[in-house]
């Protein structure tokens, strides 16, 4: 059998692969061809992953633990966005002896720790169920409520199917302007919910939207305020049970706001946020990947789109296979810097949609198929390491460290190490 390359240099190349192409005889040929005996669809073609750290995230999940102190107050540990883009499956399994529940934004994300196996309560955070209070009830969330039109559906879901009582959090606004209830609506929400029998108070939640700013002023009005919306339940004789407001930032920096459940999330994945000294967290995302091509530039060639950028002298230009698309953000084009050797090696900018270009020109005998660190640690020559932080790739972003590791896309594989026991 000819080649498709061979075929497709023909003058009628492209009429006779595709009758090649689905002539079932010569497509079983190609299909059993032995191409590789082993493969990784995660690592072998294209050497672009993410590392998860699962011990270093369980180690931080002891720091927050620590920093909190009180024994009463429990972790509900906010997975949401996939993680944060760590890949909520594996963080799950790997903290669910760690801490009370977990947190998620969407019923989607509640259903796919179910159905992965996660026994431990998950609370809904996002308000938002369009059709879906049945498969709350199903698989055991609890939602949390800020629209009073809900709380029918959700008896409604559990009648339908025979399910004990439904446990609702009720959110209220305290600030954040975004979700909640508010003061002046709560005695109709409460009337709404005693209406129906299926369903109790089980909690009451806040979000607060300052936590980690330098003045205090504003949690400490938000707290305030949500003390009004307690004794408000305790005129309708309601108990608010389980209350969670604090963010990471929020259970290091305010006691007060601890509660039964601080609701830990960037924490988790090694980000201290801003006033916190939290400087003993880990590192649990590392983004890597390879040289895949090498080109000698000379002085005033342009590189990348736009041919806005130009060496100023004679360079080595290295093609790594990551760009935008993977969630390495075009607007840090101009700043971003990456480790390979051991140095910082300067992005060309502008990022493309599935390649990156940088210089490097100062690393000695750089090669095709070098490790290029992204995100993360990499040693020098001399044993010494340098390492590239979240809040590194933000400010070059001109962004936050949630976004920078939450965009890092479904097409870049996640490679779990530790045990997750550690």
């Amino acid at each position: 059998m000819r080649s498709i390359a061979w075929i497709l240099n023909t003058t009628d190349g492209l009429a006779a692969a595709t009758a090649q192409l689905f002539d079932p005889s010569q497509r079983n040929k190609l299909r059993c061809a032995p191409i590789y005996q082993v493969f990784d669809i995660r690592t072998d073609i294209r050497p672009t992953v993410a590392e998860i750290d699962l011990g270093a995230l369980r180690r931080n999940a002891d720091v927050l633990r620590s920093a909190v102190g009180s024994a009463k107050t429990g972790l509900l540990a906010v997975l949401k966005a996939d993680a944060y883009g760590h890949g909520a499956v594996a963080c799950a399994r790997a903290l669910e002896k760690k801490v009370w529940g977990f947190a998620v934004s969407l019923v989607e994300e509640g259903v796919e720790l179910r159905r992965a196996g996660i026994e431990q309560p998950i609370v809904v955070l996002g308000c938002y169920y369009g059709l879906s209070h049945r498969d709350v009830v199903a698989y055991r969330l609890t939602p949390v409520v800020a629209d009073a039109r809900d709380l029918g559906r959700f008896a409604r879901a559990a009648d339908e199917l025979s399910a004990p009582r439904v446990g609702i959090h009720l959110k209220v606004d305290t600030g954040m302007s975004r979700l909640g209830v508010r003061s002046d609506r709560l005695d109709g929400f409460v009337h709404e919910l005693v209406r129906h029998s299926g369903l109790y108070l089980s909690g009451l939640c806040t979000h607060l939207y300052d936590a980690d700013g330098e003045d205090a002023a504003p949690t400490d009005e938000q707290l305030r305020r949500l003390s009004g919306f307690v004794d408000q339940l305790h005129a309708h004789g309601l108990k608010p049970g389980i209350v969670h407001v604090a963010n990471t930032a929020g259970a290091v920096r305010f006691a007060e706001a601890r509660f039964d459940l601080v609701r830990a999330g960037i924490g988790l994945f090694g980000v201290a946020p801003a006033h916190t000294e939290l400087s003993t967290l880990w590192p649990v995302m590392t983004l890597r990947t390879k040289i895949i091509a090498l080109r000698e530039l000379p002085s005033g060639e342009t590189v990348s789109y736009g041919g806005r950028t130009r060496t100023t002298q004679p360079s080595l230009c290295a093609t790594l296979p990551v760009g935008y698309a993977d969630g390495y953000t075009r607007r840090m084009s101009d700043s971003a810097y990456v480790l390979c050797g051991g140095q910082r090696c300067k992005v060309l900018a502008p990022i493309t949609m599935d390649m990156t270009m940088v210089d490097v020109t100062l690393v000695p005998h750089v090669k095709v198929g070098d490790d290029v660190v992204l995100l993360g640690a990499q040693p020098g020559p001399e044993g010494q390491h340098d390492r590239i932080t979240l809040d590194e790739l933000a400010t070059w972003a001109g962004t936050i460290p949630w976004e920078v590791c939450t965009v890092v896309s479904k097409r870049v594989p996640r490679i779990y190490t530790g045990d997750g026991r550690t």
